[in-house]
């Protein structure tokens, strides 16, 4: 079909930039807009220091208490607890069913069930959790579609569906025939499809800021506006060196956990197992009832297609749909700069997908644009471990899909920091180090060459053009040099 025109509103719309995204302002505004918590000032001692406070390091946070509520812990955000992308992401709390094919690949079929389950587990469970603590993060369970919008996308799940029929797990994922997807939502895009029954959407803000408040009541001690600039380890403790506007503060632990999502690509034993990149989202008015006649989409399903530039989307319990598109600018050398939230082009590329998949929302305004940084590793997929030397623990990587493996990263962390031999910490997701991006300057100039060439070709199948020879070389050369990246075909 004919790509579609931004509407005259979208084309007022600006990013979020420097402000909080609506989100955030949402989240906060059901707390009273409180102030941030104390920067850290002064010296402390203490048993395990968190130093990023967004998913991974409440989530570290509160399993630590769960298991010893005597433990001092304490929990170091550079700005406030859910202002980096767990505060601001698409609110997919996906399994893993669909990463199937690539499991099993990676570490065999005993291995890749095991991580699978366990991150449907945490799928339920964050539900579960935000009920046991009366958060009302907006968690709905409806399982999520992914979608073809062009031929060239047919069949891109059928590695993981095939792995799940041959694994015993079939209902975990499996495919649907066109007909079956229209019966979910309509679209004139929307070809097949398939089905993951784990998994679900939330308020992502507000499950970052429920975070925050259950572990503070729980001892750990929040301190806010307060960036870390040195990491020194000693012979029995870890000494945290920190700066804010009060002045630099100190920090003297057994363990430190280093959760900081993107920002892991800045330090330098993570820089070269990471590449940056931003993911946008726009988000329309209130349209419930619109929703329901023009689209019948009511059964919570999240949806996203099989563009590796990936489309995302879900219905908020408000009656919005919030949709987002990845293939943001890449960043240089690990820096999380202003691109990354004030980048009008990749917000009006998140416009322009709604608006070619949902034409028959054509009257319907979009009210919100903003984006945010991920972290890429080489095979999509977390890792978690501790450092040369011991005592220093981390994790990232989720490559835009945190929300339910950050929860069992927590649960990693947590264990890897007592000292715990708990199941969870013989996943092959830790201590196992993914494949290597080629150093600076190359990284960055291969990560800008490959973003433009998928976007030409993804949108240039879109259009009904067929890419040509070289174009699909060059999308394919990352799987070819053995990254996890870019179109299979």
């Amino acid at each position: 079909m004919d790509r579609p025109l931004l509407a005259d509103s979208d084309l007022t719309l600006r990013p979020a930039g420097s402000l909080h995204n609506p989100w955030l302002r949402e989240a906060l505004a059901d707390e009273g807009d409180p102030p941030t918590s104390p920067r850290l000032v002064g010296r402390t001692d203490v048993d395990v220091v968190v130093v990023g406070g967004g998913y991974t390091g409440l989530w570290t946070a509160y399993h630590l208490l769960e298991q010893d509520p005597q433990l001092r812990v304490v929990l170091l955000e550079m700005d406030i607890c859910g202002g980096g992308p767990s505060g601001r992401n698409g609110g997919f709390v996906n399994g893993w069913w669909d990463e199937l094919g690539l499991l099993r690949e990676l570490f065999g079929d005993e291995r890749a069930l095991a991580c699978a389950r366990e991150v449907a587990r945490s799928v339920t469970e964050i539900g579960a959790w935000c009920e046991r603590h009366a958060i009302d993060a907006n968690y709905r369970h409806g399982g999520m579609l992914t979608v073809s919008t062009t031929p060239l996308q047919d069949g891109s799940w059928r590695s993981s569906t095939d792995a799940a029929k041959g694994l015993g797990v079939g209902e975990a994922f499996r495919e649907l025939s066109a007909a079956e997807v229209a019966k979910r939502c309509r679209s004139p895009v929307f070809r097949a499809g398939a089905l993951m029954a784990d998994a679900g959407t939330v308020h992502p803000a507000r499950l970052a800021r429920g975070l925050r408040a259950v572990c503070v009541a729980r001892g750990a001690l929040v301190h806010e506006g307060t960036r870390v600039r040195r990491i020194r380890r000693e012979r029995s403790t870890v000494r945290v060196l920190t700066e804010s506007s009060a002045g630099g503060g100190e920090v003297r632990a057994g363990h430190v956990v280093l959760a900081m999502n993107a920002w892991a690509a800045g330090w330098r034993p993570f820089r070269r197992s990471l590449v940056t990149w931003s993911s946008w989202m726009v988000r329309t008015e209130p349209i419930p009832e619109l929703i329901d006649k023009r689209l019948g989409w009511n059964g919570g399903e999240s949806i996203a297609d099989a563009r590796f530039t990936v489309h995302y989307f879900h219905v908020t319990v408000d009656g919005r749909i919030a949709f987002g598109a990845g293939g943001g600018r890449p960043g240089y050398d690990g820096r999380i700069g202003r691109s990354f939230v004030d980048d009008l082009a990749s917000g009006r590329r998140a416009a322009a997908g709604f608006r070619r998949i949902f034409p028959q929302l054509a009257d319907v305004r979009l009210t919100d644009m903003w984006g945010g940084p991920i972290d890429v590793a080489a095979d999509h997929l977390p890792r978690f471990g501790t450092v040369a030397g011991g005592r220093i623990h981390f994790g990232f990587g989720y490559s835009g899909n945190g929300v339910a493996p950050s929860h069992l990263g927590g649960r990693i962390l947590a264990a890897l920091a007592l000292g715990s031999d708990e199941p969870v910490t013989r996943l092959p997701l830790v201590g196992g180090v993914p494949r290597r991006f080629p150093p600076e300057p190359f990284r960055y100039v291969g990560a800008r060459v490959l973003r433009e060439a998928l976007i030409r070709r993804e949108d240039g199948e879109e259009d009904g053009r067929e890419a040509g020879w070289a174009l699909r070389q060059l999308t394919r050369l990352p799987r070819r040099l053995g990254f996890h990246l870019g179109p299979e075909r």
